[in-house]
């Protein structure tokens, strides 16, 4: 059976289901094709930064967010147990953005919300359980095979993740590397903003021996932990050492419970490209970066909007298809050298054993705080927002 459509998405994440509802608020037929059953409700990004915030805005999706997040007015970078800090106050922002501040709310929540917006578009067809196998192309349009069905459109986005197949199917490689340490991801009910003083809701940590974040949601907090030198990664996922990391941030604390556990590597790789005829990638499929930072998942939103964009004026304007390569020089420098290297030099600052640089490091980003014109740069760069104004005045 063929199926007929102007765009294919290949992935019911936050980027393609962004790009669904983008595309499929202008009427343009679309069909979303996602490999799982249901939308993932793994611990996976849960950081929002504000001009993500300021483009959902239009659709409705912020201000649900906003009552199922919590939002983070500053953000700091802690040296452990002295409590000695850098505390970042995004509301320097608040003539940049409508919203001067991080959220933290789940990614599956995230989803949840642009889904139900998406399935009140006429023209948006959403199908879980439907893995994209393969693809051949033409000039005139793309065949996607998914099992014994087909789809013909004339765009495929490719925004199925790290293993995308959409990727592979087009032959485009990922170049970079992985980093060596394992991030075990704890969530816990556990409440460290009653035990550190001055804690906010998004803390980058060092500790005498390595480093933690502690990353707060409504009623939980989300913590990233690592192996000890010595100490393998399954070693440091058995409960008993767990309970050591955990008790390395509160030494009485008894017990923690953890409700949930999930180790991941750490990728640094970026496509050769985005665009291969009519076939474009976005997101984690094009993208690979530290979560440090908290760039990833706001990159990839950033990508749909882009493409919208373009597809847009391509499939309804009348504007000649070589648009789309604007879309490419807009976003993947941005990538390379906003998003990979930032969230590069995060988790190299964080990997920091040495005491007197880790000082070093804090004593610089305080006096960075203490400078308004310093500061306000320094967060319109970690906040995503100068690399869209770079992008934009992209030819």
């Amino acid at each position: 059976m063929r199926q007929e459509m102007k765009v294919l998405i290949a992935g019911a994440g936050p980027v393609g289901l962004t790009a669904a509802l983008l595309l499929g608020s202008k009427g343009i037929p679309i069909t979303v094709l996602e490999a799982e059953d249901a939308i993932s409700e793994e611990l996976r990004a849960s950081t929002f930064h504000p001009p993500t915030l300021d483009m959902m805005a239009p659709f409705g999706i912020t201000a649900r967010m906003l009552e199922a997040g919590l939002i983070c007015p500053t953000w700091q970078i802690r040296l452990h147990p002295s409590g000695d800090r850098a505390v970042f106050d995004l509301s320097v922002l608040k003539d940049e953005s409508d919203h001067p501040y991080r959220l933290q709310c789940e990614q599956s929540k995230y989803c949840h919300l642009v889904l139900d917006a998406v399935k009140k578009l006429p023209s948006v067809d959403v199908r879980f359980g439907a893995a994209v196998t393969g693809l051949e192309q033409s000039a005139d349009g793309v065949t996607v095979f998914a099992g014994e069905q087909q789809w013909t459109a004339d765009y495929v986005i490719g925004a199925d993740g790290a293993r995308s197949a959409v990727r592979r199917a087009i032959g485009v490689e990922l170049s970079g590397d992985i980093y060596p340490e394992t991030t075990i991801l704890a969530t816990t009910l556990y409440p460290f903003h009653e035990k550190l003083e001055g804690l906010s809701n998004v803390s980058y940590c060092w500790k005498p021996d390595g480093t933690f974040s502690l990353l707060r949601l409504p009623g939980v907090w989300r913590v990233s932990l690592y192996a000890r030198d010595g100490q393998t990664p399954e070693q440091a996922l058995e409960d008993e050492a767990q309970q050591e990391l955990l008790h390395d941030i509160v030494p009485d604390a008894g017990r923690i419970e953890v409700l949930e556990t999930r180790p991941y590597r750490i990728h640094k790789r970026l496509a050769s490209t985005y665009r291969k005829g009519r076939v474009l990638l976005a997101g984690d499929a094009a993208h690979l970066n530290s979560p440090s930072g908290g760039m990833g998942m706001n990159g990839g939103i950033h990508d749909a909007f882009s493409l919208s964009e373009k597809l847009i004026a391509v499939l309804q304007d009348g504007a000649d298809d070589s648009l789309l390569d604007r879309y490419e020089r807009q976003r993947r420098p941005i990538a390379e050298e906003e998003i990979i290297q930032q969230a590069h030099r995060n988790r190299t600052r964080m990997q920091e054993r040495d005491p007197a640089r880790r000082r070093a490091l804090l004593e610089d980003l305080q006096k960075t705080i203490n400078d308004p014109t310093k500061l306000k740069a320094y967060l319109l760069k970690s906040s995503m927002i100068d690399g869209l104004r770079r992008a934009a005045a992209t030819a």
